[in-house]
């Protein structure tokens, strides 16, 4: 489980960071940010690797194949 722990460690490094950037400013909608800039390339690097297959591609995420579908809809991806 050592990439899950090099994943986590990259998202906390990348959030101390924005904190540090915000220099004391209080940030709002932190939770939706972070989904927001982490499902995009999730869905691209994880549809590639799946050669374009939305049934593989939902098996490797845990999803379901529609709401794969809806997910690159609404991020507009496109194959």
């Amino acid at each position: 489980m050592r990439q899950t722990n090099e994943i986590a460690d990259t998202v906390k490094r990348s959030l101390e960071k924005y904190f540090k950037d915000l220099d004391g400013e209080m940030p709002t909608s932190v939770y939706d940010m972070v989904i927001r800039n982490v499902e995009r390339p999730l869905l691209e690097v994880v549809l590639d690797r799946a050669e374009g297959n939305q049934t593989i591609a939902a098996e490797m995420l845990g999803i379901n194949r529609n709401t794969l579908r809806k997910k690159m809809l609404s991020l507009k991806i496109k194959l």
